[in-house]
């Protein structure tokens, strides 16, 4: 169990309690998305599970602000990319948490702006284990579990590249196209056995300070004072969508759709980006 580090301080007290509330997965809960969608989960009664790879001291403050606003987690660091990582960490949360009723796969994939010169074998294979790899591996350990079940939602949080490919995106939108099409396959098959796959298209920058907020480093703030009042997707707003879509009526399920600010032209009405910097 050494690819994972559990936090088991972060564990409810009262473990007959914890285990009566539902529990969601989030692979990827830094301080944009991935937070903000447990932050919402946790008040609604459910244990939230938040996984990110590094920084414990942030992972600490995120389950620690769950629990004084009266909610549960628990957290853990997790390679996603290391052999039954993601295995080993379902098997933890099943047995010693409870039952995963919503998985979220929420890693980014994204290694930067590279020509096919300046992208290696190697730089390429990574981004394909985080966008494409591992969504394989959480829906191969958890989607028998719900379908024992008769229950379970799985969000995917993707982006542009997983619908148009841009220059410099090599990486990026192969990986992030064949996470779109590995939730088509998805849903075909495990839709009609009650389990809802939705694939979220973030269509724009979102005001994340562990994602775009690293990307940019001190031209961050800039960045936002340019893009106006609401340029960037707001993170507590996307989480709204997840909530939505996981407490749809089944005889109504969105399988995809795609969020964007109000100032952002849709993916598919945008000039491609023929490698130019912005």
């Amino acid at each position: 169990m050494n690819r994972i580090k559990i936090l088991s301080r972060h564990l409810s007290s009262s473990s007959s309690s914890t285990q009566k509330k539902p529990v969601i997965l989030i692979l990827g809960a830094g301080r944009g998305i991935g937070g903000n969608v447990a932050n919402l989960f946790a008040a609604n009664g459910y244990h939230a599970v938040l996984c990110r790879r590094s920084d414990q001291s942030t992972l600490d403050t995120q389950v620690s602000n769950i629990k004084q606003n009266g909610g549960d987690a628990s957290g853990f660091l997790l390679d996603a990319t290391s052999e039954n990582a993601i295995e080993d960490l379902i098997n933890t949360v099943e047995k010693d948490i409870g039952e995963i009723d919503v998985a979220v796969y929420n890693l980014g994939a994204q290694i930067g702006t590279r020509s096919l010169e300046d992208t290696s074998l190697q730089t390429f294979e990574l981004g394909w284990k985080m966008g494409c790899q591992g969504l394989f591996r959480l829906a191969k350990s958890i989607c028998p579990l719900m379908e024992a079940r008769r229950k379970g939602t799985l969000l995917v949080t993707s982006a542009t590249s997983a619908v148009r490919g841009n220059a410099g995106q090599h990486s990026h939108a192969a990986a992030m196209g064949g996470r779109r099409m590995l939730c088509q396959t998805l849903n075909a098959e495990y839709a009609p056995r009650n389990i809802h796959v939705s694939h979220i298209v973030v269509d724009g920058a979102v005001d994340a300070p562990d994602t775009l907020g690293k990307m940019l480093g001190d031209n961050f703030e800039s960045y936002k004072t340019f893009k106006g009042e609401d340029g960037l997707l707001e993170p507590s707003s996307i989480a709204e969508t997840y909530w939505h879509l996981h407490s749809q009526h089944r005889s109504a399920w969105t399988f995809e759709i795609d969020l964007r600010s109000y100032t952002d032209n849709a993916w598919f009405n945008s000039p491609v980006n023929m490698g130019k910097k912005f």
